[in-house]
């Protein structure tokens, strides 16, 4: 069984992601670690050859301003680096992802007890979503994705890179226990401005180059929803985490089950989901009707 890593990057040191941190957090687990590095202009690509490691492959890319809209680009740029993994496993980590070490041997595992479940398309993990400080953990986004998928099976990143689907059915998952920890939203203030004003023009398809995102000395984190983390985080890290210079937000943070704040947002995402459910159902019920 050969597992191989793979994530995007661009522009990875001006936005401030812990891409190295990412890359060096699987690298124990790989055979091979492909990163696909998009035309950046800031050092990202020596960044990731400075990596001492003959585990990485490095693709070049450019991005295509065509596909901006909807993050499109996000998910055509992971599938370029999928499509040069050569494992019978693909391990994949956005640049702002990281695994704990501790996590290393329960994925191991769960990587070997599914192998010859042929059925098992992919493996999902649990997330850590941190906001404005690495002590602050928001529980309200997304709490799974599928971050490991079988090669040769037609199984694409989809949408704008966030899951992965194939052709004509859902993909059969099985949890693997472990987390992923998102650092996206931590960061200096000024560095988290410029980036979100980036990153969501790869959905609403304004041209925002480098140098031209918006220029702000703060940024309005939502930290209504946080709680406080108090356990580890990985190792990887730890250089990073004693480096931060800028001061944590104002937060008062309270238990999940008295924050109005964070029932509110899981009761309608959970009505968006029925919402969707129920149109999916309408159309199916119609289609047999017509029938």
């Amino acid at each position: 069984m050969q597992v191989s890593g793979f994530t995007i990057a661009r522009n990875a040191v001006r936005y401030d992601y812990p891409l190295r941190e990412s890359i060096l957090s699987i690298l124990p687990l790989v055979d091979e670690m492909v990163v696909a590095v998009g035309d950046s202009d800031d050092g990202t690509l020596e960044l990731v050859q400075s990596i001492d490691s003959q585990k990485l492959h490095i693709i070049q890319t450019v991005w295509d301003a065509a596909l901006r809209d909807g993050g499109r680009v996000l998910a055509q740029q992971t599938n370029l680096a999928l499509e040069a993994c050569q494992g019978d496993w693909c391990f994949y980590l956005q640049a702002d992802e990281v695994i704990h070490e501790n996590d290393l041997d329960r994925i191991s595992a769960s990587l070997r007890r599914h192998d010859q479940r042929y059925r098992i398309d992919g493996l999902s993990f649990r997330y850590h979503h941190f906001r404005a400080d690495y002590g602050l953990r928001d529980p309200l986004p997304y709490r799974r994705q599928t971050r490991i998928v079988r090669a040769r099976r037609g199984i694409r990143s989809v949408g704008d890179a966030c899951g992965f689907g194939v052709q004509g059915r859902k993909l059969v998952t099985a949890h693997t226990g472990a987390w992923v920890y998102h650092y996206g939203y931590v960061k200096p203030p000024k560095t988290m401005a410029a980036k979100m004003d980036f990153f969501l023009s790869l959905y609403d398809g304004r041209d925002v180059s480098v140098g031209m995102e918006l220029q702000a000395e703060d940024y309005d984190w939502d930290l209504r929803t946080c709680e406080r983390f108090t356990q580890t985080h990985p190792d990887v890290m730890a250089d990073r985490i004693a480096a931060k210079d800028w001061p944590t937000p104002h937060v008062i943070t309270l238990p999940r089950w008295r924050n109005r704040r964070f029932w509110a947002g899981l009761i309608y995402k959970n009505s968006r989901t029925i919402r969707r459910l129920l149109s999916r159902a309408g159309s199916v019920l119609g289609s047999h009707s017509a029938a």
